[in-house]
This record gives C-alpha cells, sequence and structure tokens, in this order.
C-alpha cells in the first residue's frame, strides 16, 4: 500500500496524507468536522459524574491539554442533562452526550447545548420516542452517533446468526441507520464495537464495504493499560491502516488523558498524524547506571502538554546512547555522577547528573519556544 508522507504543520499538529483513505459523508459536532478530508479526530469520555460539574470540567480540560478534540459524557438523569449548559461554557471541545434507553434524556440534552448524542436507536423507546429524539436532532443541528456493541444486537439478529458475529453487528448497525434515515435523517456517525479484537476488525471492514457514513473506530472493554492499549492499538491499527475510520477511542480503564497519549502514539506510528514529541528511549541493559525508568517517566510526563513535534532520547548509556540515538533532535544520558545533554548524536552539555533533569527541561522549553 503506497503512502503520500507529505507533512503539513497546522496548530502544532503534523498531518501525514494517506492516500487510500475511504472518502466518507462529512459531518459536524460543533465545530469538528469528522470525514471527508478532514483529519482523523481522537475523542476520550470522562469519567467523573457529570452532574460534578467542577470535577468534569477539571477533567475535561486535562484531556484537552493532551489533545483530546471531542468529549463524550455519561448522562444518566436530568440533572446530568441541566449540567450540561455550565460545562460547555467552561470547555474549548465539542460535547457529545452519551445516553441509553431514555429518549427525554437525548432530547434535554441537547436542548442544554450537547454538540452531539450518542444513543442505539434501536433501544431509545420505540419509533414515536425516536421521532421526537430526532426532530430536536434536526433542530438544534445536532448530529447522532449509532453506537452497537457486541451486547447490544437485538434478539431477532442474534438468533439469526447465533452469536454477535461480525456480520450480526453489521446487520444490527444497518438496521439501526435505516430507522434514522426512515425519519429523514442523516447527520449520524456509526461505531460497532466488541470486545474481541479480530471480530471488531472483521466487523468494520465489513461495515465500510456497505455504507458511506463516518465511522467512529474503538474495542469495547478493551482492559487496562497494558492490554487495552495492545488489543485497541492491533484493532484499530489494522483498521487504519486499511484507511478505514474518521474518529476513535482508545478505551482504557484508566485515567482519561492516558487514553489520549496511546491514540497519538498509535497515529504517529502509522504515520497519520503527529502532535507534540516523540519519546524514544533505551531498554537498558547491565551498562546503565542511571535511574532510567525514572528519568524516562518524567520527561515523559513533563512533554505531554507540549505540540512542537521532534524527536526526544532518553538513554542510559553516556558512551554508546548518543550514536544510538542519533536522529533525535535533542536527548539525554548518565551515570556515575555525570549527565550529558546531546543533539542529533553529538555533545551539547556536561552536567552533574542530579542537575541533568532540570537542565533538560530548560532545553526543552527553549526548543519548543522556537
Amino acid at each position: 500500500m503506497e503512502k503520500d508522507l507529505n507533512t503539513t504543520i497546522e496548530n502544532g499538529y503534523t498531518f501525514a496524507a494517506m492516500i487510500t483513505r475511504k472518502k466518507t459523508k462529512q459531518i459536524m459536532v460543533g465545530d469538528v468536522a469528522i470525514g471527508g478530508n478532514a483529519p482523523i479526530c481522537v475523542q476520550s469520555m470522562t469519567n467523573t459524574d457529570t452532574r460534578n460539574i467542577s470535577a468534569t470540567v477539571n477533567q475535561i480540560q486535562e484531556l484537552e491539554d493532551a489533545g483530546c478534540e471531542i468529549i463524550r459524557v455519561a448522562v444518566l438523569d436530568l440533572d446530568a442533562t441541566a449540567a450540561i449548559t455550565s460545562i460547555r461554557d467552561q470547555i474549548k471541545i465539542p460535547l457529545i452526550a452519551d445516553i441509553h434507553f431514555d429518549h427525554r434524556l437525548a432530547i434535554a440534552s441537547m436542548e442544554s447545548g450537547a454538540q452531539g448524542i450518542r444513543i442505539n436507536p434501536g433501544n431509545i423507546g420505540g419509533p414515536e420516542k425516536l421521532a421526537k429524539v430526532v426532530d430536536a436532532a434536526k433542530a438544534h443541528q445536532v448530529p447522532i452517533r449509532v453506537g452497537v456493541n457486541s451486547g447490544s444486537v437485538e434478539k431477532d439478529i442474534l438468533k439469526q446468526y447465533g452469536r454477535p458475529t461480525p456480520e450480526a453487528l453489521v446487520a444490527s448497525a444497518l438496521k439501526n441507520i435505516r430507522l434514522l434515515e426512515n425519519l429523514h435523517f442523516y447527520e449520524m456517525k456509526i461505531s460497532i464495537k466488541s470486545s474481541d479484537v479480530l471480530n471488531t476488525v472483521d466487523a468494520y471492514r465489513l461495515l465500510s464495504s456497505q455504507t458511506d457514513y463516518p465511522l467512529h473506530l474503538g474495542v469495547t472493554e478493551a482492559g487496562g493499560l497494558i492490554g487495552g492499549t495492545v488489543k485497541s492499538s492491533v484493532a484499530l491499527g489494522l483498521l487504519l491502516y486499511d484507511g478505514i475510520g474518521d474518529t476513535f477511542r482508545i478505551s482504557l480503564t484508566r485515567d482519561p488523558v492516558e487514553e489520549i497519549r496511546v491514540a497519538y502514539e498509535l497515529l504517529r506510528s502509522l504515520r497519520i498524524r503527529e502532535r507534540g514529541p516523540e519519546l524514544i528511549s533505551c531498554p537498558t541493559c547491565g551498562r546503565c547506571q542511571i535511574n532510567l525508568f525514572g528519568l524516562a517517566e518524567k520527561v515523559e510526563k513533563y512533554i505531554q502538554t507540549i505540540k512542537t513535534p521532534f524527536k526526544i532520547a532518553v538513554m542510559g548509556c553516556v558512551v554508546n546512547g548518543p550514536g544510538e540515538a542519533k536522529e533525535a533532535d535533542i536527548g539525554l544520558a548518565g551515570g556515575n555522577g555525570v549527565g550529558i545533554i546531546f543533539k542529533k548524536g553529538k555533545l551539547y552539555k556536561k552536567v552533574a547528573e542530579e542537575e541533568l533533569f532540570d537542565v533538560f527541561i530548560r532545553e526543552l522549553d527553549e526548543m519548543n519556544q522556537h
């Protein structure tokens, strides 16, 4: 598969054109375009109680700093819908209300300012209630995400396929799409999620061949940091490399900021999008005489809010480290009380080991300003 890797920089993000990406219908979630030629969009979901406005706003602002572009909040009751207005006033990115079963919550969320809603049209309360939701979406110019997962497949479809196979997931999605189309509503994106990696990949590939609506990718209930990262990266990496997907969320049982970090590393590894510095570090060996694990973790945490794309190396060996990381724009290494900062593989500055992190951060900040 040929790739056009010519890049352009926009608002601190580097984009690499993926010439085989499927062009889908474009919709708008607030001021963020999804589908068409728009960049693949990174999303997350808060894990705060939406009714706790200050906690929810604080978490969203942390996610914004990390690069989240659309945020979803759980709407459990009418008090949660009422909180949406205040939350929206304090954040910069579009807000999507996540609704299960109750059409009143979907309508109230849009009336309170939600810029998107996520529902399963088939279980929102029947045709009349769905029509009321669609009328509100049209009135407020709000797109709908049709969300189907392996636990929500209709009984008649499960009976036909025996279990939530990829074909069953797609059949459910198409059935729900038709419910909206029959109401003359077309501003939607689709997700079909499974906790099984291969089922997820096969389902999205099949769905992509049968619809031009933009697709939201994800592996549901993926797990913790390691398991969830691996499962999501395998599934979404295969799909994105195929040119499938317009927006996605990495679902982790962790602080949602970690989801954003994983998302951008995935996009970077596929040369699709790049945000902020790339960190490379050695796995350590017997020559390492510095607390490289702690140093790498501190550097990685610090660079999360930097948007400028450059390559950073954290190496454990003063002798071999700079040469092994000569492609890095800037790096550090240390041992035996000595710390060095190098640029493009050449020694730039030597400092005491205990001063290494602080001096290195000052150099990073200077690079980031130019």
